[in-house]
């Protein structure tokens, strides 16, 4: 899907103007995500548009709504198993209005969603894991400085 002729381990695509955001920052902490969190494994990640997402989302989960992130692991993967461990999809709109609503930059707002992202590729999953990810995620979240991740924010609405 996102295929790049790159040979690095950690890939960042844009397909989005995605102002106010430094690339070459935001490049940075995506290579020290993917050999801190991945060990280095081959991943893609793409900052592109909600049309983009939710057109993402539609074919492949049958969901006609835009999201901020998709995870799309590679054909067989498994955390530790091969080198390709998958891509995921950021939406840089869904990103800097959810960064506006909970008072923070945009590029912390993308530095969660790639670290969600991730934590989903190396075979995570709040929705059936019992905390793994949550706790997983809120480790990384403090050891990274960022602010409260998705699976934190979930929580709060519910209560």
């Amino acid at each position: 899907m996102l295929t790049s002729p790159s040979t690095d381990a950690a890939v960042l695509l844009f397909q989005h103007p995605s102002r106010g955001v430094r690339r070459s920052d935001l490049r940075e902490v995506w290579e020290d995500l993917v050999r801190r969190v991945a060990a280095g494994k081959v991943v893609t990640c793409l900052v592109t548009t909600d049309a983009a997402l939710r057109d993402l989302n539609r074919r492949f989960r049958d969901k006609d709504y835009a999201t901020d992130v998709l995870s799309f692991p590679a054909y067989g993967a498994q955390a530790g198993a091969g080198e390709e461990l998958g891509e995921i999809a950021i939406s840089f709109d869904r990103a800097a209005a959810q960064a506006m609503e909970l008072g923070h930059s945009t590029a912390d707002e993308l530095r969660i969603l790639m670290l969600h992202g991730l934590l989903h590729l190396m075979g995570m999953d709040h929705e059936t894991d019992a905390g793994e990810m949550r706790r997983a995620e809120a480790r990384w979240r403090k050891k990274l400085g960022l602010p409260a991740g998705l699976i934190e924010r979930a929580g709060r609405e519910r209560a």
